[in-house]
């Protein structure tokens, strides 16, 4: 039963993950929108609002529920609440959850005309998804081979490398 528990936690974790990436995609397009002309920039705003909502309560939410559902059967059937590295995973879980309902905060403030991000940090705001995929994939599969300091001064890194690459992407876009 556990490979056929873990095989659908997996697809739901990809599918949650998809959802979340192309979910701050569509929230910079949406902002990117306000520089188009008024008649134009409304008929793509309309389109970019019935994208995100579909997106999220279709794919992205489900997703969600149901990785955590069959994540919390596996730690319950196989007593996993103890281990040192699911601790530090849940953590991440954790996080990652909060980002999740702040990008439902932030779907609701575009629908409503509230731009309070540029595309500049919501490009950032992207990248945080791929730092916690990152570090939850590496956690699960090394749990204990890798020293945590290690861990963590890899992440970090790995932290920086994405937002430099923003940057970098950032120049290179404004000077076109």
């Amino acid at each position: 039963m556990y490979l056929y528990i873990k095989a659908i936690h997996i697809i739901f974790v990809v599918s949650w993950f998809a959802g979340l990436f192309y979910m701050v995609r569509l929230f910079i397009y949406h902002t990117e929108a306000n520089e188009r002309e008024e008649s134009e920039r409304k008929i793509l705003q309309k389109q970019f609002e019935v994208m995100e909502s579909k997106l999220w309560n279709i794919i992205t939410t489900p997703a969600m529920i149901l990785t955590v559902i069959s994540g919390l059967w596996m730690m319950i059937e196989y007593k996993w609440f103890h281990q040192p590295w699911m601790i530090v995973k849940l953590m991440f879980v954790l996080g990652l959850l909060w980002y999740h309902f702040e990008c439902q905060v932030i779907m609701k403030q575009l629908r409503h005309g509230v731009y309070k991000w540029s595309s500049t940090k919501l490009r950032i705001w992207n990248e945080v998804a791929t730092i916690f995929l990152f570090a939850i994939v590496f956690i699960v599969i090394l749990k204990s081979a890798v020293s945590w300091i290690w861990g963590f001064v890899g992440l970090i890194l790995f932290s920086m490398i994405i937002m430099m690459a923003v940057k970098i992407y950032k120049r290179y876009r404004s000077k076109q």
